[in-house]
């Protein structure tokens, strides 16, 4: 019985130290899964706990903001905002028209230039006549300021229409001081600066040839059947309001000095004087050199007022006669 009982003994001892073996390498595992298990949970808690109040708070704040009313700034910058979309046709349609008008610009810029080189073009064409003529500027003590001041935009209208002629002539102003000369100095002060002009202040004798000069004067019996554009031709610079007639044609015989008249009253049948101003003489001049045709120089050149028809036509001439006093305010004593 007794060594029953000591056997017993030691096979229930290595028994209970396998049980705790057993405990022991059994125990760590169990506890690791039983804290993993709570722990798991307890974060996710955690995170969905935490997640929840942000989003709460959100919606919260959203529903706060479709609540609060719109303040007055933010009433004016919807309103604008609603008036951009609205114009945004207008716009467009403004943005069109501007960009055809630049078009326009620009083709229209095209066209002047295009016009300028034309008239390069002709002005290449053009051929200088060797013909002189000579505006006379000595009868400046003769003529009042007023006077002065039309001889002054004459001459302006001569040098005008010599710079655009097809045959521009050789042009003089002789005779240049005085009131003239004070009056371009103050109110044309380019006039130092013209080109194809001389202007001197010698009298036209000193500077051309006697035998070459001609005196245009409507009193002379002479009259021109053609130009010589050898000559030199001088129209009196006087605005006389008939005030002196026949001056040039005195003049021009105490100097001894070639006189004619322009064939006007050939082609042409006028209910006025035949006194034509300096500037009309001259551009008849530049007319007929072109043309080489005296109807066609005076009919191109002569002033509505004159009345003027081709000779032979019957008309009531007396329907567009002019005042005398219109006709004096305008010619000088030339033809």
């Amino acid at each position: 019985m007794k060594y029953l009982s000591r056997v017993e003994k030691q096979v229930s001892k290595p028994g209970r130290k396998l049980m705790a073996s057993e405990m022991s390498t059994e125990s760590p595992e169990v506890p690791t899964e039983n804290t993993m298990s709570h722990e798991v949970p307890d974060v996710e808690g955690k995170v969905k706990s935490s997640d929840n109040p942000v989003e709460s708070r959100e919606a919260g704040s959203d529903k706060e903001e479709y609540l609060e009313p719109m303040s007055k700034r933010q009433r004016k910058k919807l309103l604008k905002q609603k008036q951009w979309e609205e114009q945004k046709d207008l716009r467009r349609q403004k943005r069109k028209e501007k960009r055809q008008k630049r078009k326009l610009e620009r083709q229209s810029k095209l066209d002047s230039n295009n016009e300028g080189n034309d008239r390069k073009r002709m002005r290449r064409e053009v051929v200088p006549s060797t013909l002189r003529l000579i505006v006379d500027c000595s009868f400046d003590d003769l003529m009042v300021l007023k006077d002065v001041k039309k001889l002054h935009k004459q001459i302006q209208r001569c040098y005008a229409e010599n710079r655009k002629a097809f045959h521009p002539v050789q042009f003089y102003l002789t005779s240049h001081g005085g009131q003239l000369k004070s009056n371009m100095n103050e109110n044309d002060k380019g006039w130092v600066n013209w080109k194809d002009i001389q202007i001197r202040p010698e009298h036209y004798s000193e500077l051309i040839k006697k035998e070459d000069l001609v005196y245009l004067t409507s009193d002379s019996p002479d009259v021109l059947s053609e130009l010589d554009e050898k000559k030199a031709y001088v129209i009196g610079g006087l605005v006389d309001h008939n005030h002196h007639k026949g001056i040039t044609y005195k003049k021009a015989v105490e100097q001894g000095i070639g006189h004619a008249q322009l064939p006007l009253g050939n082609f042409v049948k006028m209910n006025s004087r035949k006194v034509l101003a300096v500037n009309h003489v001259f551009e008849i001049i530049l007319a007929y050199l072109e043309k080489r045709d005296w109807k066609e120089a005076f009919f191109s050149v002569l002033p509505q007022r004159k009345g003027a028809v081709p000779l032979g036509e019957a008309n009531d001439l007396s329907k567009h006669a002019p005042s005398e006093k219109e006709d004096e305010d305008n010619d000088s004593d030339n033809n």
